[in-house]
């Protein structure tokens, strides 16, 4: 467990989504960075499984920042696939760039990976998991939504 923890959220296990009560994940952190690579970020953020003796270990961890821009990079593309079925391909092969986002004096482009050589079949895999997720990234959607609005208040 990380002694440097400032924040922890346990019993992730009960809503970890569709493995909710059946997680291995028990727990998230947030303090200290203790995987050495992490260790120039001044917080990051652990997630914890519990092995066979019921001992937590490590199982991941990520500098605050790179959570952000996943949480970008993801967001991005909900509301690239909200209109994507306007395409017969889900995307334009001659233009598969989603967006360029300005970030950090630099650019967070967010494009189809027209290099996976079954996109066209992996897209619409995609694209229905996406819908099948809904509730639960629905939920989870407006609840972030509402914190931020928190957050522009102060």
């Amino acid at each position: 467990m990380n002694e440097k923890a400032v924040i922890v959220s346990k019993d992730y296990d009960r809503i970890d989504g569709r493995n909710a009560d059946q997680s291995d994940i028990k727990r998230l952190t947030l303090g200290v960075p203790m995987l050495e690579e992490n260790k120039k970020m001044q917080i990051a953020a652990q997630i914890w499984k519990s092995d066979e003796e019921g001992k937590m270990i490590l199982a991941q961890e990520l500098p605050i920042h790179q959570i952000f821009d996943l949480m970008i990079c993801l967001s991005r593309t909900l509301l690239y696939f909200k209109e994507a079925y306007r395409m017969p391909l889900l995307y334009d092969p001659e233009k598969p760039g989603v967006d360029r986002i300005g970030v950090q004096g630099g650019v967070l482009p967010v494009e189809v990976c027209v290099d996976n050589q079954n996109i066209n079949e992996d897209i619409k895999t995609f694209a229905q998991s996406l819908n099948d997720l809904g509730e639960l990234i629905g939920e989870r959607e407006r609840v972030l939504d509402r914190i931020l609005e928190e957050l522009e208040l102060y």
